[in-house]
């Protein structure tokens, strides 16, 4: 077992940088009156403007927390102590990302250094600063730039409580005809205790047509599904699997989010025992059922392990790190490492994560001296879809990295090797990629994701069936199209040649519900909050 520091620091580079100590500005030089004056050499005048030059950067320092609307008060998140804001300016905190960035950015050197005082928002100077570059397949090479308030940022990072109707979103299409899908549910929430369920298709939104095309009827649409307040309450015209339609009118809470789910061990014909979990996210309230589940799956005996990490964006690297454990065990994980953090050539080079052994503290991100259970397999299928992002790719990379067996089943995934510390500056919560990340063989590129495939033939490929997602089915039930394709691999070590149930449909997913409508094309459909946070929330959180 790892000592409590070597663990507690290991833990800590995952999550370096969560707080950047503020330095003072400077003052002015004042002439001393008491001294004789034809002895004092006058010092030029000094100044606290702030000015943009082009390709000169100040320390990030020298612009933290200083803002344009300070806060006041104490800052329930961090033990009541007071906000660290000071007054400041638009063009100080645009100052401050624009430093931070080349200070950070995995690739600091493709951002155009651009005028701050030439964009009219905060947010707006922070969505450029970024690299424009696409990888092999065209894509943008950064998908994962965004921030949150960081208010919203401390109520999921501690609790995993967010504002909604606890649907989570998937779209069949983006713009009309529209097909917007519930994906899952969380426990116990107002959508649920409402009579939605997995795979209805909204209709209408308080009698606004799913396929609007006006400006109007685009606000209501993203207003109502994507960010309604706590007490909100709005109608919702859907149609069920069956083709029935319904009118239900749900009122939006404080979301406590439920990340493991669908807990269960089933038999097959061929009397093999395999465990199945749902799991959405990567947060810290999810240890506490991670070990629950690998309990219960400890006791049954399992001899196979399923994991649906079909909707997980990602979310806490150690957390994932300490999955991975709990799934191969000391036999198959001792002298290995985990992760290998890749950072800007400004930065060091970190001390490899290991497969963290013990319980984790995330108040403080040390270990409790408690050994994880683990069920010591050599083999894991992964159930995955374009919306499986970051920490739970970093789960497929790593075990591939130590030779244990990933089989995937599924589509492939979203295609981030990166991460991110979330940064909190102004009432905040910036995310900007700061690190790639290889396993213990050096594999860390699979920036167009990694693909299920029954003949691998590429370092991104890994063994498995290509299957599209099933929502005539609810998640956990063994007829569900990319269970039942796990279950037929589990008997035959082989893909079913003809999927049964289902309907090959593509679809994106927004796990954090980042996502909405567009009058001329989709927005990026891959924002998270611990996430696409890996160290952290969006991405990840990371």
């Amino acid at each position: 077992m790892f000592n409590k520091k070597r663990l507690s620091t290991a833990i800590l580079i995952a999550f370096s940088g969560l707080a950047i100590t503020a330095c003072g500005g400077g003052g002015s030089l004042n002439k001393d009156s008491n001294k004789d004056s034809t002895s004092v050499v006058t010092q030029p005048p000094q100044t606290n403007e702030v000015t943009w030059v082009a390709g000169e950067f100040k320390a990030s320092s020298t612009f933290k927390n200083q803002c344009d609307v300070p806060r006041t008060g104490n800052d329930p998140y961090n033990n009541n102590q007071p906000y660290p804001d000071t007054a400041g300016s638009t063009l100080t905190e645009k100052m401050w990302l624009r430093s931070w960035s080349d200070e950070t950015y995995l690739w600091y050197d493709e951002i155009t250094d651009k005028n701050p005082e030439s964009f009219d928002t905060v947010a707006a100077y922070f969505a450029q600063l970024k690299t424009e570059q696409t990888t092999d397949s065209g894509a943008k090479k950064d998908n994962f730039h965004y921030s949150e308030p960081t208010e919203d940022f401390f109520k999921e990072a501690q609790s995993g409580v967010v504002s909604g109707y606890g649907i989570n979103w998937s779209f069949i299409a983006n713009t009309p005809p529209r097909v917007l899908r519930v994906a899952y549910l969380e426990d116990n929430s107002p959508a649920q205790n409402a009579g939605i369920q997995r795979g209805d298709t909204i209709l209408t939104v308080d009698d606004v047509s799913i396929d609007t095309n006006t400006q109007a009827g685009i606000e209501t649409l993203n207003s109502v599904l994507f960010s309604p307040a706590a007490g909100e309450a709005h109608n919702f015209k859907v149609r069920s699997n069956d083709g029935t339609e319904k009118s239900i009118t749900i009122t939006a809470g404080n979301i406590a989010k439920t990340p493991v789910q669908n807990v269960n061990t089933f038999v097959t014909q061929n009397n093999t025992r395999v465990g199945y979990m749902q799991f959405n996210s990567h947060i810290s309230v999810a240890q506490e059922g991670l070990i629950d589940a690998v309990n219960k799956f400890k006791a049954d005996q399992v001899d196979e392990l399923v994991i649906d990490f079909r909707y997980n964006g990602g979310g806490l690297l150690a957390l994932s790190s300490q999955l991975a454990y709990m799934v191969a065990g000391p036999a198959n994980t001792d002298d290995f490492y985990y992760y290998q953090t890749i950072q800007n050539d400004k930065l060091p080079e970190e001390v490899p994560l290991p497969f963290i052994n013990q319980e984790v503290d995330y108040s403080t991100f040390e270990g409790k001296q408690i050994l994880l259970p683990d069920l010591n397999l050599s083999k894991v299928y992964v159930l995955s879809t374009s919306g499986t992002c970051s920490a739970s790719e970093a789960f497929i990379n790593g075990l591939k990295g130590i030779d244990v067996e990933v089989v995937l089943i599924g589509d492939t995934t979203c295609g981030k090797p990166y991460g991110f510390t979330p940064t909190h500056n102004c009432a905040t919560t910036y995310y900007t990629i700061q690190f790639s990340g290889a396993n213990y063989k050096g594999f860390g590129e699979y920036s167009d994701g990694l693909t299920p495939t029954p003949t691998p033939q590429f370092s991104a490929d890994v063994k498995g069936c290509p299957i599209a997602d099933d929502f005539d089915h609810q998640l956990g039930d063994t007829s569900e199209a990319l269970l039942s394709t796990a279950i037929y691999h589990i008997t035959n070590d082989s893909c079913p040649e003809v999927p049964q149930n289902v309907k090959q449909q593509p679809a994106s997913y927004a796990p954090n519900n980042e996502t909405g409508f567009s009058l001329e094309v989709p927005q990026s459909l891959y924002n998270t909050n611990m996430d696409l946070t890996w160290p952290s929330k969006g991405d990840i959180n990371d």
